[in-house]
Order: structure tokens, then C-alpha cells, then sequence
């Protein structure tokens, strides 16, 4: 719902009926991930994706269908399923979606759950979605945050074994499938909770205001980073020169990163941009102790090799060294800021997602990885859970 919440919370704000369309569970080459949202409005537009195009047209009927009746369904396309050809799911895998009606009545809490998106504050929301004891509880959420909770169930001991359960994803910004016996029973499996995290962005940290970082900016924040531009030149950093980034910090990279250490987890991007060793040096021997899922930086082979020997007089260990992707990017021939950006960000989406980095045409089996515990992983969209 992340990427569809502007006009999410216009329909909301305007006290107008509409159905949500939300992937819960994937399987082999579906094409969208769990989270992934589409809005159907009482008068018929839609917006976001499902499947990439595949599935749209019969999960659009099925949510005009929801606003008429006012009761949720839970259902399955892919290759298990005779009508899948038939609705367009040509690429494989299946896809079990979730379709509800949402009012301001029937959820009064997604107000604060969009506020707290839009402010980078941790949340979550565990919905019902099949109980073939008590139809009548298919639709029920709670809206959990890392302090309290809110929303009803039907069952303390359902609420509370989900409290424990959901907050550990929201640690991890995971999204998925849980499944409790009817009462909320550790050891059942009757009755499914899909628990889509809300955790905040992740953050991509750009050392150097040069041109390159610049484009950088853009596609980190295009990527779904919120993105902090930081160097000690005022004259460089500035607001104007990086528009699309959060924060644009007048700083030295190696001062700001040691004040900002803490706040750093496997989830977060720092790109050094600088290629001068009085800078790149003091803020990468911080960068490399610290938990940050990609560490990256700028520079020819020759520039790598004496910066390794640099940050290894500076104390820094070979272990550390290791995670250091230098030069950045991935082997793309690219020249311009732009095409850089675009090797960059390649080689992120690659650490995030596990791919080779080769031609598709050049490899085989899935396309898509097993992301399962992966480390960083994107705009608060997490590995799944069953």
C-alpha cells in the first residue's frame, strides 16, 4: 500500500467506500511480491498493481464485486488454477490475494497508519484473511505499533500471541503470511493473519557533493531510500544542487557518520562518492564497522588498490575490508553521472535481491530469488514469512 497511499488516503479522507486489492502470499515466478496493492474507487477507477498486468482485470471485477457486497474474499490465480491462463497469469507462479472493502467506519485506524508511513514511524497490520471456524472474523485487524496496539479480534489470546509475533517483523520490516489454530494457538494452522510491515524507508547515505552523487540522489530516492547528501564544502551542499535528497548535510563524512552510527542497520546504502583520500578514508573506516547492508565506493582500480592499503594503516581489518564493494557498481561500460547512477544502482538492487548481475538471456531457472533473511531490503517491504 506504500507506493498507491496518496491516493489511498484521498478516497479515505473523502469518506468514500473502495477496495483494496493486497497480495498476501507468493509462489515460484509470481510477478509481485507480498504488499503489493492495487485500489479499486465505488466509481471504477484503479489504481496500482497486483501482478504487473497479469491478473488485474479479474481482481478489478472481484473488488467492484467487494464494494457491492461488503464482504471480503480471499483468492488464489496461478498455475494450480484451470482460469489462470484464462486472466492472464501466462508467467508462471501463483498468486493468493486478499480483496476487502475499506471505509472509515470499518477501519478507523488507517489514518494513523498513513500518517505514521508518511512520517518514517514503525507500523503494522495484521489482518484476518481466512477462519473457517468464524467467517464473520475475516476482515478483523489490529494496527500494532512497537508500543501499542489497537483493534479487535474476537480473542485476547489471538491478540496477544500476534502482538509478540508482529512486532518481531516489524524489527525485521517483514511482510507475510501467520498462521495460529482458531484461538489463537501457537501450534494451529486453521486460521491466517497477514501481517504487512510498515517499517521506515531505508536510508542511503551519499558522501561527496559531486555531479555524480547528484544522480545518485535521484535514483536512490526513486529506488524508495530517503536519501542524506553530506560533504564539508557549504559551497557544494546544497539543497538546490541535490533536490530529490531528505537532508543535505554541511559536515565532515567521517563526523557525521560517527554521530549517526546508531541509527545505521542492515538495511541502509552508503555510497562514497569523493575519491580523495582525506575524506573517503576517515568516513569509510567508520562506514566498515558499522551494520550497513552496502557499503560502496567510487574510484578507479588504482585509486581502490591505495585506499585498501590506506584504511589498512588506519586499522581497518581484512574481514572488514571485504565488505567494501569498490570500485562501485556494477560492469555496465558507463561514463555520465547518470549511467554511473544506474551502475550503482544495479549493484544495489543485485546485493538486495541476489541476482548474478549477468544478461538474463545468459542464465537460467527462476528469475526471480528466494529473498528469504536477506538483509536489505526495500521500502519496508520485507522477506515473507509462513
Amino acid at each position: 500500500m506504500r507506493d498507491i497511499r496518496a491516493a489511498v488516503s484521498g478516497l479515505y479522507a473523502s469518506g468514500e467506500t473502495f477496495a483494496l486489492a493486497t497480495v498476501i502470499d507468493t509462489y515460484k515466478s509470481a510477478p509481485r511480491d507480498a504488499g503489493a496493492a492495487m485500489l479499486v474507487s465505488a466509481s471504477g477507477e484503479a489504481v496500482g498493481s497486483v501482478s504487473g498486468g497479469c491478473v488485474e482485470g479479474a481482481v478489478y471485477e472481484e473488488a467492484l464485486e467487494v464494494i457491492r457486497t461488503g464482504v471480503p474474499v480471499r483468492r488464489t490465480y496461478g498455475v494450480s488454477d484451470d482460469d489462470a491462463f484464462s486472466v492472464g497469469l501466462t508467467c508462471g507462479g501463483t498468486l493468493h490475494m486478499f480483496i476487502e472493502p475499506i471505509s472509515r467506519s470499518a477501519y478507523p485506524q488507517l489514518g494513523s497508519v498513513i500518517g505514521a508511513v508518511d512520517e518514517h514511524q514503525p507500523v503494522a497490520v495484521a489482518t484476518i484473511v481466512s477462519d473457517p471456524s468464524d467467517q464473520g472474523r475475516v476482515g478483523r485487524r489490529r494496527v500494532v505499533w512497537p508500543g501499542h496496539a489497537e483493534g479487535g479480534l474476537g480473542s485476547d489470546r489471538l491478540a496477544d500471541a500476534l502482538d509478540d509475533d508482529v512486532r518481531g517483523m516489524l524489527a525485521q520490516g517483514s511482510t507475510g503470511l501467520l498462521r495460529y489454530g482458531t484461538d489463537g494457538q501457537r501450534r494451529g494452522d486453521e486460521l491466517e493473519v497477514f501481517v504487512q510491515s510498515f517499517a521506515p524507508a531505508p536510508r542511503m547515505l551519499v558522501f561527496g557533493a559531486i555531479d555524480f552523487a547528484a544522480a545518485v540522489a535521484d535514483l536512490g530516492t526513486y529506488l524508495g531510500y530517503r536519501v542524506t547528501v553530506c560533504d564539508a564544502r557549504p559551497v557544494f551542499a546544497t539543497a538546490k544542487r541535490f533536490p530529490t535528497a531528505e537532508e543535505v548535510v554541511v559536515k565532515w563524512p567521517h563526523v557525521f557518520l560517527d554521530e549517526i552510527a546508531d541509527q545505521i542497520d542492515e538495511r541502509t546504502a552508503i555510497c562514497v562518492l569523493t575519491h580523495d583520500p582525506k575524506f573517503d578514508v576517515p568516513v569509510l573506516s567508520v562506514a566498515l564497522r558499522t551494520r550497513a547492508g552496502y557499503i560502496g565506493a567510487m574510484g578507479s582500480r588504482r585509486t581502490h588498490e591505495d585506499r585498501l592499503e590506506r584504511l589498512r594503516e588506519a586499522g581497518v581489518g581484512e574481514a572488514e575490508l571485504a565488505r567494501l564493494h569498490s570500485p562501485i557498481g556494477l560492469d555496465l561500460g558507463a561514463r555520465t553521472p547518470e549511467e554511473t547512477a544506474v551502475s550503482i544502482a544495479a549493484e544495489l538492487v543485485q546485493v538486495r535481491w541476489g541476482g548474478s548481475g549477468r544478461a538474463l538471456r545468459e542464465t537460467s531457472g527462476r528469475i526471480h530469488h528466494d529473498t528469504s533473511g536477506k538483509p536489505l531490503v526495500p521500502a519496508g517491504f520485507g522477506h515473507r514469512v509462513k
